[in-house]
Formats: structure tokens, C-alpha cells, sequence
């Protein structure tokens, strides 16, 4: 390599280091800690993950089947999901809880319904639903049913995937919902007349858009649920070493740094995942519903993600836009 090639590389490399402790300051003391349960903690219970072949959704499967729960890996590429399945069944080893591994593209209303109807028949409780998967800063592109991408997976789909799953949740109370958020939510705003990002689309607004609507969503719905002995928790996990990122574009001599940073400076998906491995677990959460989590303590939100007028003018928005009635 010729010495300009080094120096620039030397050049890039620590701009990317100072911008990654800027934007990623050392975590707190504590926030990397693992959880520790009794090994029968969830034993009789069921809980759905989506997203659950890969990152943090992985993880936060094969620690639950550790703790004896029955786990359904929803997921959209099955040959993925069943990879993932083989190695939470290997980790856990024998004794463990039990992997299911079913079809779920969030991006296809059809396929959410078709997975809820197969878990409406099939199952005769849920416990748990983990609404965990989601796509980050893609190219513009549409859903099967034309929703914006970033808003169709991150929040549509889930909106109907949990409201088709609530009669069940509510027969199998106490049960929770847990979704992941993202700190991003901040910069965000719900553009209500251009939701689909038709008129401009820049891919982080849009992720932001999606990740603030996760939260006016676990809002308005934790309202709706009051009484029903079902609570429903949202997380932001920090900045974790997962696929979801496969799309942001680093510059060629910046990757190796750019790495190295990340080992450095970004959660493992065991670390992102004890967030919502407590919110799905703990007692301490038990009745506790509306409220938003980061490092398993309660995280104060901005007056964005707690507007109310908000959340319900979403909330009706996203049933016209999937096909559901008005209650």
C-alpha cells in the first residue's frame, strides 16, 4: 500500500473513531450486564418472536429457550429460520424449552394474516408476543400491499399482527406485548399527510418515522388494554452489531475502522437483547403497561413519543390503511 493510501486511510480512520465516541459515548456502568433467571422461569409459556433468524431477535429466542419457554420464530426466510432454530436448539442442549419456526413477512398483510389465523388454530395461549423484526435505512421501496418499506414492517405489520392476536392474549392473561423502538425515534415525526414518503423520501427520516410510530402505537394501545390483564412495553436496545444496518454505505477504506469501532463501541445482540428478555420476563414488570424501556430501566421519552391526540390519530389511521374496522 503507498504511503498516501496509508495516510488517508490513518486520516479516515480516526475521523471515524472520534464520530463513533461522539455518537456512541461509553456506556453506563451496568448497561452491558447479562440477566440471570431461574432456569424454569418460563417454563409453560409461549412466546413470538419475529425476526427471531438473526441479531438481536436470535439472541433473545435462544435465551428464552433456555429458561424452558416454548419459542415461534416468525420470520420471513425460512431456510434462515431454520438455520437459527438448529443453533438455539445446540446452544440450549437437551431439557431446553422448544423452537417452532414459522412463515411471517411483514411486509405482506396477506402473509400476517395467514400467520395469525395458523396461530389462532394451532395455539391455544400466547404469553409473550415480541414485535422485534424490522428493516433500517433501505432504498425506497414499497410492501406488497404499497406501503412505504420502513413503515410497512416497522409498524404496520405489527399493527396487525398484534391486533390479530389480541383475543388470544387477552384469554391468556396475564400476557404482554413487547416492541422495539429505536433511540432514533428523536428524530422522527409522523408525516400524516405523506405517510408513504411519496412526495420526498429520505431513508433515516423515514426509519425515525417508523420507530416513533412503534411508540405512539405501544401508547395508544396500552390505553385500549386497560383491565384486560394484557400490558404492552416498548424498548430502545442502543446501537448493537446486527444485520440491520446491511444497507447504510460505508466508504471502502473506512470498513476495517468502521468494525473495529463497532467491537468496540457497539452492544453484542446477547447485550441489545436483555432489554426485551425483561420485559418479557421479570416480575417487576408484571401489570406495569404503556411505558418505554432502555437497559431494563424505565426511559423518559420525548413529548413526541407521548402525545396522545398523536398515538390515537395513528392508531386510526393504520386501521384504514390495513384493512381494519373502526372500534
Amino acid at each position: 500500500m503507498s504511503t498516501a493510501a496509508v495516510l488517508i486511510a490513518a486520516v479516515v480512520g480516526g475521523g471515524v473513531l472520534v464520530l463513533m465516541r461522539r455518537l456512541f459515548p461509553a456506556q453506563r456502568a451496568g448497561a452491558g450486564e447479562l440477566l440471570h433467571y431461574a432456569a424454569d422461569t418460563m417454563r409453560g409459556k409461549t412466546v413470538i418472536v419475529t425476526g427471531a433468524n438473526c441479531g438481536i431477535g436470535k439472541a433473545l429466542a435462544a435465551e428464552l429457550v433456555k429458561l424452558r419457554a416454548r419459542v415461534i420464530l416468525a420470520c420471513r426466510d425460512q431456510r434462515s429460520a431454520e438455520e437459527a432454530a438448529r443453533d438455539i436448539r445446540k446452544q440450549a442442549g437437551p431439557g431446553q424449552g422448544q423452537v417452532v419456526v414459522k412463515h411471517l413477512d411483514l411486509a405482506s398483510l396477506g402473509s400476517v394474516r395467514r400467520f395469525c389465523e395458523e396461530m389462532n388454530e394451532e395455539e391455544s395461549k400466547i404469553d409473550v408476543l415480541i414485535n422485534n423484526a424490522g428493516v433500517y435505512q433501505c432504498p425506497y421501496a414499497k410492501t406488497e400491499d404499497g406501503f412505504e418499506m420502513q413503515l410497512g414492517v416497522n409498524h404496520l405489520g405489527h399493527f396487525l399482527l398484534t391486533h390479530l392476536l389480541l383475543d388470544l392474549l387477552k384469554t391468556s392473561a396475564p400476557s404482554r406485548v413487547v416492541v422495539v423502538s429505536s433511540k432514533l425515534y428523536k428524530y422522527g415525526r409522523v408525516n400524516f399527510d405523506d405517510l408513504n414518503s411519496e412526495s420526498n423520501y429520505d431513508k433515516s427520516s423515514c426509519y425515525s418515522q417508523s420507530k416513533l410510530a412503534n411508540l405512539l402505537f405501544t401508547l395508544e394501545l396500552a390505553r385500549r388494554l386497560e383491565g384486560t390483564g394484557v400490558t404492552v412495553n416498548a424498548l430502545t436496545p442502543g446501537i448493537v452489531r446486527t444485520r440491520l444496518g446491511r444497507h447504510v454505505q460505508i466508504p471502502l477504506l473506512a470498513k476495517p475502522l468502521f468494525y473495529i469501532a463497532s467491537l468496540l463501541f457497539f452492544k453484542s445482540p446477547l447485550q441489545g437483547a436483555q432489554t426485551p428478555l425483561y420485559l418479557a420476563c421479570a416480575p417487576e414488570v408484571e401489570g406495569v403497561s404503556g411505558k418505554c424501556f432502555a437497559n431494563c430501566e424505565e426511559e423518559e421519552l420525548m413529548a413526541r413519543a407521548t402525545d396522545e391526540h398523536a398515538a390515537k390519530k395513528l392508531w386510526d389511521v393504520s386501521s384504514r390503511m390495513v384493512g381494519l374496522t373502526q372500534t
